[in-house]
């Protein structure tokens, strides 16, 4: 369970994964409301919660970002030793493991981790907001 915040009270089942994506989805929407860009980290395994998102602001104001990585090279990547806890059954419903994940269909980027540098990766993010008229 997260200690603090918002969702301090949600677990890793998928229901609260769902309830996690709603809150955050919500507060965001206001801060969308209030003309402010958003920008969300988060693990959103599943694509309904990611299209409720979508469907929470106008059409044009949610850009879908698919930091796509194996997960191989995510758990060479974890510093805090995540997915060695998950894999040793200390960590349920941890996404990619024991609990699904399902890939964005139709992302807006698709930023492939393993072939390209952090910098090249923030370069097309920005690249494709300025071509969209965003930034």
């Amino acid at each position: 369970m997260c200690a603090t915040g918002l969702n301090k009270d949600l677990g890793f089942t998928d229901v609260d994964r769902v309830e996690n994506i709603r809150r955050v989805a919500e507060v965001s929407r206001l801060f969308v409301d209030s003309g402010l860009i958003v920008l969300v980290s988060f693990i959103s395994p599943f694509q309904d919660e990611r299209r409720m998102a979508r469907e929470l602001v106008a059409e044009g104001e949610f850009i879908e970002v698919f930091v796509d990585t194996p997960i191989e090279l995510c758990e060479q990547r974890d510093p805090k030793g995540l997915y060695k806890k998950a894999r040793a059954g200390e960590i349920k419903n941890f996404t990619g493991i024991d609990s699904d994940y399902e890939p964005p269909e139709n992302a807006e980027i698709v930023l492939k981790s393993a072939d390209h540098s952090v910098e090249d990766l923030a370069d097309q993010v920005i690249a494709y907001l300025k071509a969209g008229g965003y930034a």
